[in-house]
């Protein structure tokens, strides 16, 4: 009889044993630790910092000189660029930017007398709105050009100052390097050349590239 209570006692602490060990083992999985999650750490593109770049366009130019009239002073361009923006979480941008340009114009009035044109510039601020790499944009400011008259009599030349206003679009091909299409107008407003007055304004259409540091 005593066998009996001894083999019954010890079933079940064997059967204890077991369910302790699998209700064990079953907890333990559940607190398997979880991989932790990947973070992104692409860098998000944005328009902030300074850049400069070159262009090159075409400029549609009206002259007046007194005694002489009106004339057309078209011609090809080539200058460079430099600013800085500013980007804003909105995706607005703001910036400031400086340019330094040749323009190829001219008129020959006859008589050994020529007006023309050449280096010119401007100062401009900047506002824009990025969408991811695009940037659209307008901007205006000061502007000036140098203009020089030739003749028998004599030569001599002056330096127009006036406001530029203008839209365009930046667009990154990569994170370093940007591409522009503009539209200018610029209105170089009056000078004297030789006791003359004149004027001068501008249609542009340019391109460019551009590197963003």
């Amino acid at each position: 009889m005593k066998g009996i209570f001894v083999l019954a006692a010890a079933t079940a602490l064997a059967a204890s044993t077991a369910a302790y060990t699998e209700a064990f083992a079953a907890d333990a999985v559940e607190q398997v630790p979880t991989a932790p999650a990947a973070v992104d750490t692409m860098p998000v593109f944005t328009w902030s910092g300074p850049y400069l770049g070159a262009h090159t366009g075409y400029g549609w130019g009206d002259g007046h000189l007194e005694g002489a009239g009106s004339d057309d002073f078209d011609g090809w361009r080539l200058g460079g660029f430099a600013g800085y923006n500013w980007q804003f979480s909105n995706g607005f941008v703001t910036g400031v930017e400086g340019d330094i340009n040749y323009d190829w114009n001219d008129n020959n009035y006859g008589g050994g007398v020529k007006l023309e044109g050449g280096v010119n510039g401007s100062v401009r601020a900047r506002l824009g709105y990025a969408i991811d790499r695009t940037l659209i944009y307008a901007a205006g400011g000061w502007t000036a050009t140098d203009v020089r008259l030739k003749a028998p009599t004599g030569n001599d030349s002056d330096t127009l100052n006036g406001w530029t206003i203008g839209a365009g679009v930046d667009h990154a091909f990569t994170d370093n390097v940007f591409g522009r299409l503009e539209y200018r107008y610029n209105d170089y407003g009056h000078g004297r050349l030789d006791g003359a007055n004149v004027d001068f304004n501008q249609n542009i259409i340019q391109v460019g590239i551009g590197v963003k540091f």
